[in-house]
């Protein structure tokens, strides 16, 4: 991309994270940007030859905005501007099918995407495939998918695509799963139950409003599945992606398996459920603290062994899974023939709308520079 260009973006989503993005992008004025769209999930705010956003008053303009959705006005939009030269970007804050399955159009149009959406990358390999085959035309960036605003996606392509050969890739990935076990099952020793960890972490917000969504550990899986398909040798012997069915092909351990359908649907009815689970996950811990060890659930890539997982294991009380980790924090090591005996990790924060805004704007300006 000519960098002296002007960049029009259209952000599609403007809730936690969306309503970031804009700012940061706001905050940045020496880069370029122009908002050509704006939506909510019933408005949306357009800008036209007579009148552009306010980047000030922009929340404002669009909840008095009476123009409802309508995501192909926005494509034509930005392919309209790519007709004439333009560059053109689409951002994606949502967490929605339907949006993800418009990417390869939108590249196959010239469109960039830049998204926290892990919806297309870890799902049906087809959605996958066709995304790879439009990027001819446009770029795609998704950091924030795997690790909010840690560099992890950029990471894996750097040592892939400057030849080191990964071996493995094992992490903490998920914040809400870390804060339960960094407090269950601690290097010091706790005596909380398990519902009661569970219940303060949905109180202060690190979980979803049904626990039991973070706790099936698909949300592991997802990001276990975008990474894997980076990775050269996890593609078959006929160059095919791994991972047919996306996350749903991913080994993964559920946390849940005994809950009555009632609690895995309403968040409520799983939190008076779950007290019933406090004599299982104790038993757990317990073991685990006699052989000097603690609980964390965890994700491998293992590419030597063809295999991907999440899981509650193991790790011994001076593991960097449990001395390193506080809070909500993700950490994610990368084994590969250049790091051998020491892994490369990346840690911190893995959570949050500041900074998973932050990984999708640091995308855009990847864009930007030269």
């Amino acid at each position: 991309m000519d960098p002296g260009k002007q960049l029009h973006v259209a952000v599609v989503g403007v809730g936690g994270v969306g309503t970031q993005v804009v700012e940061q992008l706001i905050a940045n004025p020496n880069y370029g940007f122009h908002l050509v769209a704006l939506t909510s999930s019933k408005r949306m705010l357009k800008s036209t030859k007579d009148a552009c956003i306010n980047p000030v008053a922009w929340r404002d303009a669009l909840d008095s905005s009476e123009t409802p959705v309508d995501l192909s006005v926005v494509k034509s939009t930005l392919q309209e501007l790519v007709k004439q030269g333009e560059k053109t970007l689409f951002i994606d804050n949502t967490s929605s099918q339907d949006v993800a399955e418009l990417y390869p159009a939108l590249l196959s149009a010239g469109i960039n995407v830049v998204t926290p959406n892990k919806k297309a990358f870890s799902g049906e390999v087809v959605l996958y495939q066709g995304i790879v085959q439009a990027s001819r035309s446009g770029r795609y960036l998704h950091e924030s998918t795997v690790g909010a605003g840690l560099p992890i996606i950029s990471t894996l392509r750097d040592l892939v695509e400057t030849g080191d050969k990964i071996v493995k890739i094992e992490g903490v990935f998920s914040g809400t799963m870390s804060y339960i076990f960094n407090n269950y099952s601690s290097v010091e020793g706790s005596h909380e139950s398990f519902s009661s960890i569970v219940k303060g972490a949905r109180a202060q917000g690190y979980t979803e409003p049904n626990p039991a969504d973070d706790l099936n550990g698909a949300d592991v899986a997802r990001k276990l599945t975008i990474l894997a398909r980076i990775i050269p040798e996890m593609k078959d012997e006929q160059g095919n992606f791994p991972l047919l069915h996306g996350y749903q092909s991913v080994e993964t351990t559920s946390l849940i398996q005994a809950a009555p359908p009632s609690a895995v649907s309403n968040g409520d009815e799983f939190m008076r459920w779950l007290p019933e689970q406090d004599a299982h996950f104790a038993q757990m811990r317990e073991q685990a603290a006699n052989e000097g060890n603690v609980l964390r659930y965890v994700g491998v890539v293992d590419v030597k062994n063809k295999v991907v997982k999440a899981e509650l294991a193991k790790y011994p009380k001076t593991h960097p899974f449990a001395t390193s980790l506080g809070g909500s924090d993700n950490i994610i090591m990368f084994h590969t023939e250049r790091y051998g005996k020491r892994p490369l990790i990346v840690q911190g924060a893995g959570a949050g709308n500041d900074v998973t805004a932050m990984g999708v704007v640091s995308d855009v300006l990847k864009l930007i520079r030269p």
